[in-house]
């Protein structure tokens, strides 16, 4: 019976870490249902951009309040959860606090740093609470973060009240019970509300808050995939594999090069038959649905923080139109989630009668897009909603001629004249008679 707790502690934490590779696992193969995009190039440059955005946060800094804030959590977490290895040693082995004895005197130290980080974590979590729910602030209130992508982001904060509470009361318990060797800064402050306990409920309440911390940290894990928070983990590939290509260089679509090069080399026969490529797959221009789009566009949309910086800053969403480049990357992200799930239901992909393009995303916020790239400058983890945009772009005016009229006519006018206006070229130098 003595092995129960280790017994039950291995369970719990083989049963966390098996669940979560699970649901990891169906993410990446939902990113790798994107065409294939090559972006193993300059790696230095991509290492370098890696360590400065999602390392160091550089692009948090542009809204300072958020920005401090949200530096704080990032240290916090990634700090406090060194204790994390301790717990899991002290559940496997039957030990109490392993690491004391190596650090020696300066162990109680360590842990109140800890503590005052878990204190500052409570503090940055109300003030996130405040901005959301009592100021709130307008980009957490747009209409695409209605129902779930609201009680999300809320969640997350109570969560982290849940954990930091549970540490400091399992060590402010623990500081009463006899034999105490340890004291720290902080759960000294609150030692004296335990006081009034036997040893007997000193045990049992430091054993119980020790359960809600780990068990907590467990299931937090766990949440994670299925949340926007996602993004503590895919920030750092996706910063990785960001396009470094400077903003506004847009690509060319191959076909469409290789057929006004065609048009342009007078050495070119235009009657001539194309050269035979029976095996060649026919692409299509563009993309209609989240397949279509590339494993980075659909890495994009699972590292989503749903902050709305990119919304915030759309002249588009400012002057009252529908576009939300938050919600093209939330709309994308469902939208594979629906593909993904309808794959691992049938064994592949059966046709469900819904695309991105329509179904998820309407005409009238891609063409109400400016392509200006705002979106792109302001995401903090180098998101593009715009290149998704421009591939839906694409395929509506390739595939479906459903640009809107004004574009159409500008259009045939470039094919037949030229240029934009609808004037020939010999007309052109009329004004200067009128």
């Amino acid at each position: 019976m003595s092995y129960l707790p280790q017994l039950l502690f291995a369970l719990a934490l083989a049963a966390a870490i098996g669940f979560f590779a699970k649901n990891v696992g169906q993410i990446k193969k939902n990113i790798n249902l994107g065409r294939d995009i090559d972006r193993k190039n300059r790696k230095k440059e991509r290492l370098n951009n890696m360590l400065r955005v999602a390392f160091g946060q550089s692009k948090m800094q542009a809204k300072p309040v958020a920005g401090a804030l949200h530096f704080v959590v990032y240290v916090s977490f990634l700090i406090i959860n060194i204790e994390v290895l301790e717990i899991i040693v002290d559940g496997l082995f039957g030990t109490h606090r392993f690491f004391a004895p190596f650090f020696g005197s300066a162990y109680d130290v360590v842990i109140s740093f800890f503590e005052v980080l878990a204190v500052l974590t409570l503090i940055t979590v109300g003030a996130f609470w405040w901005r959301r729910n009592v100021m709130k602030i307008d980009r957490f209130h747009k209409p695409e973060m209605k129902g779930w992508p609201f009680k999300d982001a809320n969640t997350i904060l109570y969560i982290e009240v849940a954990l930091m509470f549970a540490l400091l009361n399992m060590n402010a318990v623990e500081e009463n019970m006899e034999g105490a060797s340890h004291s720290f800064l902080i759960s000294s402050l609150i030692a004296p509300l335990w006081s009034g306990l036997s040893e007997g409920g000193l045990h049992i309440a430091e054993r119980a808050f020790w359960w809600v911390h780990i068990l907590g940290i467990l299931s937090f894990l766990n949440y994670l995939p299925y949340s926007k928070h996602f993004h503590i983990i895919l920030a750092f590939p996706n910063t990785y594999y960001a396009n470094l290509e400077a903003k506004g260089r847009f690509a060319n679509n191959a076909a469409v090069t290789k057929e006004v090069s065609m048009m342009m080399d007078p050495n070119v026969d235009p009657f001539a038959a194309p050269a035979p490529e029976a095996d060649a797959p026919v692409e299509r221009f563009g993309a209609k649905d989240a397949m279509d789009l590339s494993w980075v566009n659909l890495l994009n949309a699972y590292t989503c923080t749903e902050c709305g910086r990119c919304t915030s800053e759309c002249p588009a969403n400012l002057t009252g139109k529908k576009l939300s480049p938050r919600k093209i990357m939330m709309d994308t992200r469902d939208r594979i989630e629906e593909i993904g799930q309808n794959i691992a239901t049938n064994g592949e992909f059966k046709d469900d009668g819904k695309s991105l393009l329509g179904d998820f995303i309407t005409q009238e916020e891609l063409w109400a897009c400016t392509s200006c790239n705002a979106c792109v400058q302001a995401c903090p983890v180098d998101i593009d909603p715009l290149n998704i945009i421009m591939q839906l772009r694409n395929y509506a005016t390739m595939e479906e001629s459903s640009a809107p009229a004004e574009l159409n006519a500008m259009m045939s006018n470039v094919e037949n004249n030229g240029a934009p206006w609808p004037f020939s070229q010999m007309d052109r130098a009329n004004w200067i008679n009128e």
